[in-house]
């Protein structure tokens, strides 16, 4: 599979576009994890409680590294296939749109094969081989996302703590669309 996909991305036809996608939990509660601190000091990481969640599915061009995303309240189809609908909306001139991402059930459901059958092969999804998730490249960006926004936040509501994930993909974007 890695290979098709390695081939795949080195031949890839003119004007189709390939993608790296995956979705992200994002807990009210805080990731704990490292962070700095005055010797001596120790920093007081809150817990709300009562834990609520939040998802973003995202998808991460291939040769560009521009970032197309989507947020919900649960993980599942509706929330891959609203992504799915977005970048078509985004590549609207490509014909064809790769999507690679990993074996998770919601990419191969019953619900996405149907709206697959519906974008007129215009959305193919290359499957990775299971446990591999340093072939998506998408996955440093959740990485980077939890190290600068979840991991050991102060947000008391999880509205507060989506304005902070959609500040961070919102720049993330930024930087990916500015020429080198």
């Amino acid at each position: 599979r890695l290979r098709a996909i390695r081939e795949l991305l080195a031949t890839l036809p003119r004007g189709h576009v390939a993608v790296y996608a995956d979705e992200v939990d994002v807990h009210l509660n805080p990731k704990i994890g490292l962070d700095w601190m005055g010797y001596g000091q120790q920093k007081e990481v809150l817990t709300p409680g009562q834990n609520e969640k939040r998802y973003v599915a995202g998808a991460m061009d291939a040769t560009t590294g521009v970032l197309t995303w989507v947020d919900g309240r649960r993980k599942n189809s509706v929330l891959f296939i609203a992504l799915l609908q977005r970048l078509l909306k985004v590549y609207a001139e490509a014909p064809v749109i790769h999507v690679i991402l990993d074996n998770y059930r919601i990419h191969s459901s019953q619900i996405t094969q149907r709206a697959l059958t519906a974008f007129d092969g215009r959305v193919r999804l290359p499957f990775l081989p299971p446990y591999c998730p340093n072939e998506n490249k998408i996955e440093r960006l959740w990485q980077d996302l939890h190290a600068a926004v979840t991991r050991n936040h102060r947000c008391r509501t999880m509205s507060r703590l989506m304005q902070h994930v959609y500040r961070f993909l919102k720049r993330r974007e930024q930087r990916a669309a500015r020429p080198y």
